[in-house]
């Protein structure tokens, strides 16, 4: 497993740290209202999870009581919500206060890992996809909901626009990277990908995929 000490400051800004955790929390209805279909095609159906950049915990509704999570989240400021909704969810949670760069998990110990909105912010992502690859059993599937860069045209220009100031205020996320190239590289036997648009004011992020890799 890589050293995380290696790696940049996760959140080296506590205050931005805090912000993001009630901002997620406000919004968590709004951005669920229009995910939740994909949610529900790609995400697993229990076993143990593990689950990169888990946040707030949005996600934990979408699996079944009794579902063991490894919640990979290296804000400290998500982690008292995201016990709660684990509790009420009736998850059986592990908080890993560690980068997705270096996942603090054995190699093929999960069955399946589930992504949202993640990929967009870590350091690296492909070192964080060859993560998930090695703690992913054989046969495993990564479930992942991501935005990416929109093809040339305005909302690609906008996605430049606002680049410096979105990855200032979101920690590092990035408007414009080719996500599904990325996991179509890392050595999955198969990926499924399906493009659609997120309608809603965020501009930046209307351009979004869903899919399935499976180890």
């Amino acid at each position: 497993m890589p050293d995380a000490s290696t790696l940049p400051a996760l959140s080296p800004n506590p205050v931005r740290g805090r912000l993001n955790s009630a901002f997620f929390a406000l919004t968590t209805g709004y951005t669920d209202h229009r995910l939740a279909g994909h949610k529900r095609k790609v995400f697993p159906r229990g076993g143990v999870v593990a689950e990169i950049g888990a946040g707030n915990g949005p996600n934990l509704r979408y699996l079944p009581p009794g579902t063991t999570v490894h919640a990979i989240e290296p804000n400290p400021y998500f982690h008292r919500r995201l016990e709660r909704t684990a509790a009420d969810h009736g998850i059986d949670l592990a908080i890993h206060a560690v980068p997705g760069e270096a996942i603090d998990l054995e190699d093929a110990s999960v069955d399946a890992v589930v992504g949202t909105w993640v990929l967009c912010t870590v350091h690296d992502p492909a070192q964080v996809l060859r993560e998930i690859h090695r703690i992913l059993r054989p046969g495993g599937r990564f479930a992942f909901i991501e935005h990416v860069a929109a093809p040339h045209g305005a909302v690609r220009g906008v996605q430049r626009l606002v680049r410096r100031p979105w990855r200032w205020a979101f920690e590092g996320c990035h408007t414009d990277r080719d996500t599904a190239a990325a996991v179509h590289a890392a050595g999955f036997a198969s990926v499924e990908i399906t493009e659609f648009r997120f309608r809603s004011s965020f501009i930046p992020v209307r351009t979004q995929i869903a899919g399935i890799a499976v180890r």
